[in-house]
């Protein structure tokens, strides 16, 4: 009988004292963000009540399994298993808390700001810098793993004897990945471009949606996803449309014939952007820009508060405007001549030579 209850008593209590260390972590973070509801950090912390727990029971079994008397002759095997769990879990924690901690701060930083160019900035940045305290703590958890084993300490020191030449090899090997990895550090704090910017590359427009150490994805207007490295954007110039400002100006530009009304097509433009929900009540013009023997280049320009609303505003603008010219101002519209040439006159034939 003693050799069952022993085993139920130590394994049984063990999950007893994880679910009620849980249960009690997760009313007072429970309470403490209904009282400060400022911070969403108390909340956003209750995700790593799994990660906590799972640390917990193994290291209460880590602690107490010889005292089950079950499977003497693994107890080394199984010591070696739950510190691997242990180390695995307790990195998850760290990373769930970090995670929060960061989130948190974010979350606060957004609701006070006013500019949302130092809030796209500041995410850019928030986002990198976890995405670098994961792979750190990662990094170790998979080194403290590596060094529970015997052989692997004395592979430690055999390479630790060698760890100029295995630099040296390494940086040249992985001499790409690194550059992207220092790419995605200057993009973060250098400001050059940030996750909601509006940018242009390779003659695409999109939105950047998402920054990794590595590379940077661009969503495009039609939905589709660009992924490039993130050394593109550091060694090659390209177009940043919210780089000082969200503000955009745009124009629409019409070939028309010579005898069209350029003054009342100027009162329409005004009317027009004044009726457009787009358009941002900064500017507005319209000017002749340019002539050719068949046509007049008639240029309008307008201004929005952003790439989208300008991009609906200059299609609104060629739409009414052209409309309102085929209803109102037929003649305006670019006619092609299709009249027979006029013969030279006989007078005008130059004397041919005798």
């Amino acid at each position: 009988m003693e050799n069952v209850l022993r085993p139920l008593i130590v394994l049984g209590g063990s999950v007893v004292l994880t679910v009620a260390v849980g249960w009690i972590v997760d009313r007072l973070l429970r309470r403490s963000d209904a009282r400060h509801r400022e911070t969403p950090l108390w909340g956003l912390l209750r995700r790593a009540r799994v990660p906590l727990q799972l640390v917990l029971i193994t290291a209460f079994v880590r602690g107490s399994y010889r005292q089950t008397g079950l499977l003497r002759e693994y107890w080394t095997e199984i010591g070696r298993l739950l510190t691997l769990v242990i180390i695995g879990a307790s990195a998850w924690l760290a990373i769930r808390v970090s995670a929060a901690v960061v989130e948190s701060s974010y979350s606060r930083y957004a609701s006070a700001a006013r500019d949302p160019a130092r809030v796209r900035r500041v995410r850019t940045q928030v986002t990198l810098i976890q995405r670098v305290v994961m792979a750190v703590v990662g990094v170790v958890a998979v080194a403290a793993m590596l060094l529970t084993f015997p052989a692997m300490r004395a592979v430690g020191t055999s390479m630790l004897a060698s760890a100029g030449v295995l630099g040296i090899v390494a940086g040249i090997a992985a001499q790409s990945t690194l550059g992207n990895l220092f790419a995605g550090l200057q993009i973060a704090f250098g400001d050059m471009v940030r996750i909601g910017d509006t940018v242009v590359v390779n003659g695409e427009w999109g939105t950047v949606e998402e920054i990794t150490l590595t590379f940077l994805a661009v969503r495009t207007w039609d939905e589709r996803r660009i992924t490039m490295p993130v050394s593109y954007f550091t060694g090659r110039p390209f177009e940043n449309w919210s780089r000082g400002g969200a503000q955009m100006t745009g124009t629409a530009f019409f070939h028309l014939d010579h005898s069209a009304p350029v003054e009342e097509m100027r009162k329409k433009l005004h009317e027009i952007v004044r009726e457009c929900p787009a358009w941002d009540g900064r500017s507005w013009s319209l000017d002749v820009t340019d002539t050719t023997p068949s046509t007049l280049v008639v240029r309008a320009l307008v201004t929005s508060k952003d790439a989208d609303d300008v991009w609906a505003l200059r299609c609104a603008v060629r739409e009414r405007m052209m409309s309102w010219l085929a209803a109102e101002h037929p003649y305006a519209l670019p006619r092609i001549v299709t009249a027979p040439a006029v013969p030279r006159p006989r007078h005008a034939e130059p004397p041919v030579a005798g």
